[in-house]
């Protein structure tokens, strides 16, 4: 796949770096915050002279036509989400340095049962001009009120004499930004220095961001290395390794904690972990992310711009994320379900071609049909594939348990004869029978948003998943960084299910529980027929969107030095999606 093959770094060059790594933890951890800022400009600087080669890379890897709409993908999951990242990042320091925290939410607000939320987006004018009609919030754990919010931010700031740690990173090997976002949380949010190692997967990114993390590099302050399992392996039991993040599955997880084979899983099922209990673990792990549909008064347009965006929410990347939707939860007395479904099939069918070029794609959907053998299937190397009509009272069923690194969708029906009645069985249905709790999407026509304000909060609230989008994919939520990313709290290590911890959460808050996004139900055109003056276009993620690549480039440019001077070629790229 890749003209380079990217060598294993052996295990003497890996005690090597992590050696250089140690010796210089504590000088990390006690640099001023001026001087990590200072590195974060250098490291966005690098990013805008090395961006068109990490995007030629990824687009190359997966087989992508260089021309196609579909690169815009590349960009804004790659250099575009960490650029913006380092800007969050660096209005959070400087706010702390500033000792001025209490300025960087600009809304705090309180559930009647006294849960904290704050509004963490729209945080500037450019945030407002760009994603017009989106606003996310993170809602806290119970432990936190009004009067120590400002103290659960940045708490790694207020060790006086921090003793610095090692961090072990290992790389997600689709979405990549993933891996330098994992290495920006260790660095910023925990104050450790990492060492990463990329996905085999994706190695071939290694040395464009070893250029791009230069000065951190020549300083002692990050390393990559290479390599498979072994290499892997080697790094989880290093001594000097004191902590460890992992973006990817749950197998590889519990092969860390407790061992491969048959012994490993003896050892789960006994919660005997092998991994020393000294390193602290988090992870980020995927799961079975549902988006439920609520009924309403929906037109025919809206169920066509709907099924594009329930289509994006699969397809996006090939169907190689941890948190695409896998299933598509509807009512089932709502005369328009079957309208919806039919949509749904034609976008599916209709997609852009793509080559699935993730491992273990094709067998993935292979044991999808096998399961299911009347799932609809369409061409594609790997077909994409629908499966309709599953029974939702069945705890075993085969989608709701098995997460599909591939083209494949599933659809459920959940009784409820008013919105009410249906939310509360959805959201019973989404926590008790699907495995992981990474995100969830709700779609909700505004007359019903309003009729049934109540029960929607309520839904929302009970919903037990890390991310969760209204009107909008709950993803989103990974590409604005103010944003937690990770699983609902409360999985354990021999239960890990979508993970432990969270990262990405640019105002460093201590105790969240999830984060919640809201977009439009409808974008303009469309919106302002209807008495909803936001300025979104098409999003720029939707599969079919024609300048995607156009907009998302010019977007990249845009984060690695803001200013007025880009907007006027995002909005008219943007506006001909």
């Amino acid at each position: 796949m890749n003209e380079v093959e990217i060598k294993s770094t052996s295990f003497a060059e890996i005690d090597k770096a992590i050696n250089s790594l140690d010796a210089q933890k504590k000088k990390w951890a006690v640099l001023s915050v001026p001087e990590k800022i200072k590195m974060l400009l250098g490291v966005r600087k690098n990013i805008g002279v090395y961006a068109g080669e990490w995007v030629d890379l990824s687009v190359k890897a997966k087989q992508l036509n260089p021309k196609s709409a579909l690169t815009g993908e590349e960009w804004s999951t790659g250099p575009w989400a960490f650029a913006s990242t380092i800007n969050n990042y660096i209005h959070t320091l400087h706010a702390i340095h500033d000792n001025r925290k209490d300025q960087l939410i600009k809304k705090v607000s309180t559930r009647k049962n006294g849960q904290v939320i704050a509004q963490v987006f729209p945080n500037n004018i450019y945030d407002h001009l760009l994603f017009n009609g989106i606003h996310a919030e993170i809602w806290m754990r119970k432990e936190v009120n009004t009067q120590n919010l400002l103290g659960t931010m940045g708490v790694f700031y207020r060790e006086k004499d921090p003793v610095g740690k090692l961090s072990l990173v290992l790389g997600a090997g689709n979405i990549n930004a993933i891996a330098p976002l994992d290495v920006l949380h260790k660095l910023l949010a925990e104050g450790e220095v990492v060492i990463l190692k990329m996905n085999p997967v994706n190695a071939y990114l290694g040395p464009v961001l070893e250029k791009i993390f230069e000065e951190f590099i020549r300083a002692d302050f990050l390393r990559l290395v290479y390599g498979g399992a072994e290499v892997g392996g080697y790094l989880t039991k290093h001594p000097k390794v004191g902590s460890i993040h992992i973006t990817g599955s749950e197998r590889t997880h519990d092969i860390i904690v407790y061992g491969p084979g048959k012994e490993g899983r003896e050892r789960k099922a006994a919660d005997k972990p092998i991994l020393d209990p000294s390193k602290k673990m988090t992870s980020e792990l995927g799961g079975i992310g549902p988006l439920i549909v609520v009924p309403g008064p929906w037109s025919k347009a809206d169920i066509d711009f709907q099924a594009e965006n329930i289509v994006a929410a699969k397809l996006h990347n090939g169907g190689h994320n941890c948190v695409a939707s896998q299933i598509l939860v509807l009512p089932r007395n709502w005369d328009l379900s079957g309208e919806l479904i039919d949509a749904v099939s034609k976008k599916l069918k209709s997609a852009p071609p793509r080559i699935a070029y993730y491992p273990g794609a094709a067998q993935s959907q292979k044991a999808a049909v096998a399961a299911y053998p009347d799932a609809q299937q369409y061409e594609g190397e790997v077909p994409r594939t629908f499966i309709t009509g599953l029974d939702a009272n069945n705890p075993a069923e085969y989608s709701f348990t098995t997460e599909f690194f591939a083209p494949v969708y599933a659809q459920t029906f959940v009784e409820g004869g008013n919105a009410s009645v249906f939310l509360e069985n959805a959201v019973n249905f989404c926590n008790e029978k699907l495995h992981g709790t990474l995100g969830a999407t709700l779609l909700v026509h505004p007359k019903t948003m309003k009729e049934y304000a109540t029960d929607l909060d309520k839904a929302i609230a009970g919903l037990k998943y890390g991310a969760i989008g209204v009107n909008i994919w709950n993803a989103i939520a990974f590409q604005i960084t103010q944003c937690t990313w990770g699983a609902f709290p409360g999985h354990t290590a021999n239960d890990i299910q979508s993970g432990i911890g969270t990262v990405h959460n640019t105002f460093l808050f201590d105790k969240p529980e999830k984060s919640v996004i809201y977009g439009p139900f409808r974008v303009m055109p469309a919106a302002w027929a209807h008495g909803d003056f936001n300025l979104m276009p098409k999003p720029v993620w939707y599969v079919n969107n024609k300048t995607a690549h156009i907009t998302a480039k010019r977007i990249t440019r845009f984060a690695v030095n803001p200013g007025f001077k880009h907007l006027p070629g995002i909005f008219i790229s943007a506006m001909r999606g």
